[in-house]
């Protein structure tokens, strides 16, 4: 007479607790439910999203992007594990055209990322993205820093009227803050302005 191992016994109940799942769309909510591990989303593996694939802006770059992530769809992509939307752009600066790359989900502009043969540069705009140092989109300009001198600069471009500082101890990742009562164009707003400002881009620079 055989003996029957425990072990093979459980093997043979998680089989076809497997089978059974898949085909029995009437179980109730509280029997077991075993999943099968072809049907999977290995995608869940992913750290970015273990807590709603929210982005995180560090001093080698935003996600999977870096100074190494070529400027084409393909090796974007895939930085970005495939979670966007992309769409390329063009603009002129300084005199010469620009591309640029879009990351949306949903419908909302997430990124801009610029660069010519690899990243240079990306502007995040996701609400729910922060910083190395816990900053994030709506931060007031006073939660970091008391004046403008030696911190921050105005920024040249389609911004032209807002203000660029650079998060503290960091040499790649820099805050663009906007708001109300600009001043005379040219001119950095007074400190006793600015403290009211709010952060409206998050940006690593190369």
């Amino acid at each position: 007479m055989k003996v029957v191992r425990p072990a093979l016994l459980v093997s043979a109940m998680m089989l076809a607790g497997c089978a059974s799942s898949g085909s029995s769309s009437a179980s109730s909510a509280s029997e077991s439910h075993w999943y099968n591990p072809l049907s999977y989303h290995w995608s869940a593996l992913n750290p970015m999203n273990w807590f709603g694939g929210s982005l995180t802006v560090t001093e080698q770059g935003v996600a999977g992007l870096s100074s190494t992530t070529a400027m084409s769809e393909a090796a974007i992509g895939k930085a970005l594990n495939n979670d966007y939307q992309l769409r390329q752009g063009m603009r002129t600066q300084n005199g010469q055209v620009v591309d640029f790359w879009q990351a949306l989900d949903d419908g909302k502009l997430k990124l801009v990322i610029n660069g010519q043969s690899s990243v240079e540069r990306i502007e995040v705009l996701d609400t729910a993205a922060k910083s190395a140092d816990g900053s994030k989109i709506g931060d007031l300009f006073s939660d970091k820093f008391s004046k403008a001198f030696d911190n921050c600069k105005l920024v040249s471009g389609l911004d032209a009227r807002d203000v660029e500082c650079r998060a503290p101890g960091s040499q790649h990742i820099s805050y663009i803050y906007s708001g109300e009562g600009h001043g005379p164009e040219g001119l950095m707003p007074a400190d006793d302005t600015l403290k009211s400002w709010k952060i409206s881009k998050i940006v690593w620079q190369r």
